[in-house]
């Protein structure tokens, strides 16, 4: 097997380039702009494809330097909170807590479901968990810790693989499936943005660009104060880890940008501008989803057996008809209810940043909805972790799982 290792700035120079195959494709292909599949997804996912014929057939495997990624993922949460008005937030208020209870709702529903398919196709219940929230919601990260604890628990052989190849089946499952159900509510119910939608929206951008410019001056400021937020998260990130009471970085500067933004807001001292914390957001997240994708280990998936694969169908078949039938219902029916619909299969089945990134597809063709931004982040990158945690371990404290 020969390795060949690609730099930082390479790597940004590839993840550039893979970028722009993917804005070029959605632009190109209808079939993707309809569907609402971020450009991200589609450059990333055809790199990744790329790759691992590269690796089958060549045995050649490429190495990049991944040292911005996790902080581009910082920055992005950091301008989610930097946009959060409290205003806003108290009006949400009601809603965000419907959708956390749904999200809950849709946790234990995931696990049960896994450990049900695993128990029915004779494999041990832990199979089912690790293809439920574990992986789904939890993502590769926190699906690794409960790997190494489950494996030197239980003596589970290849419990690692499983769970980073389940992971990785939920991060492509989450990218593509947001986007066409979220085409499907609208279209079923005729629903669309605020202001006739897409057009409308894009009128409203260019009036609001036109009285917040994005300036060197306020690149700068708006630069300074995100780097201030991460700075702040990894510290206050740190103290809170002393408790023994662990989140994720993301949180703390998140919160922090919501302060930030608030506080600005409050005291008239300094103004933050909009478009600019927006153009910031955007990058750092396409960004991030192209490295994220990628890099995906395409050829682990071969690890998931005729079983898993069963398991994993079913698992986006039911998540597809809880948005469906359960989410867009209970948020209300209308046009944001749908947009969430389609964040909550982004967090449900990968990611909170993929969550976003089909949101944000979607309303940039059919119009705004800062209620969904701020309820899916708040609930996938904050509540969402902590409930899941608890579920786990509740779960995990049945009498089949032996601890």
């Amino acid at each position: 097997m020969r390795t060949i290792e690609f730099d930082l700035i390479s790597t940004l120079l590839v993840s550039l380039v893979v970028l722009f195959v993917g804005r070029f494709l959605v632009a190109r292909v209808a079939v993707l702009a309809r569907l609402n599949i971020p450009a991200p997804v589609v450059g990333g996912g055809l790199m990744a494809l790329l790759l691992a014929l590269v690796d089958g057939f060549f045995h050649v495997r490429l190495g990049f330097g991944l040292g911005l990624r996790d902080t581009l993922l910082l920055m992005f949460f950091t301008t989610v909170g930097l946009a959060a008005d409290a205003r806003m937030l108290v009006k949400g208020g009601p809603r965000l807590l419907i959708f956390l209870a749904t999200s809950v709702v849709l946790i234990v529903a995931q696990n049960a479901i896994g450990v049900t398919a695993a128990r029915l196709m004779d494999m041990h219940p832990v199979v089912g968990l690790v293809g439920g929230s574990i992986t789904l919601v939890a993502g590769h990260g926190t699906g690794a810790a409960y790997a190494g604890r489950l494996g030197e628990n239980m003596n589970l052989q290849g419990i690692m693989e499983l769970t980073m190849a389940c992971a990785t089946a939920g991060l492509v499952i989450g990218a593509v499936l947001g986007g066409p159900l979220a085409e499907f509510l609208l279209k079923r119910h005729r629903l669309s943005g605020p202001a006739g939608g897409a057009a409308a929206d894009a009128d409203g951008k260019a009036d609001e660009s036109a009285d917040d410019p994005i300036t060197a001056s306020s690149l700068l400021n708006t630069l300074f104060v995100v780097l201030l937020c991460l700075a702040g998260g990894k510290l206050l990130a740190g103290l809170v880890a002393n408790t023994g009471f662990i989140l994720p970085d993301f949180v703390f500067s998140l919160l922090l940008g919501v302060v930030v933004l608030n506080a600005s807001t409050a005291t008239g001292l300094f103004r933050m501008s909009g478009a600019t914390v927006d153009a910031i957001g955007t990058v750092a997240l396409s960004m991030f989803l192209v490295m994220a994708l990628m890099t995906m280990r395409l050829l682990d998936l071969v690890n998931l057996a005729g079983p898993l694969l069963v398991l994993l169908a079913v698992q986006t078949i039911a998540i597809a008809l809880f948005a469906a039938l359960v989410t867009f219902r209970v948020m209300g029916r209308s046009y944001d209810a749908a947009i969430m619909a389609a964040g909550q299969i982004g967090f449900g089945m990968s990611s909170t940043a993929c969550a976003l990134a089909i949101m944000k597809s979607v309303t940039d063709r059919h119009g705004p909805s800062p209620l969904a931004f701020l309820i899916v982040p708040m609930v996938g990158a904050f509540f969402i972790d902590i409930t899941n945690a608890f579920i786990n371990q509740g779960y995990l404290a049945l009498p089949m799982f032996g601890f």
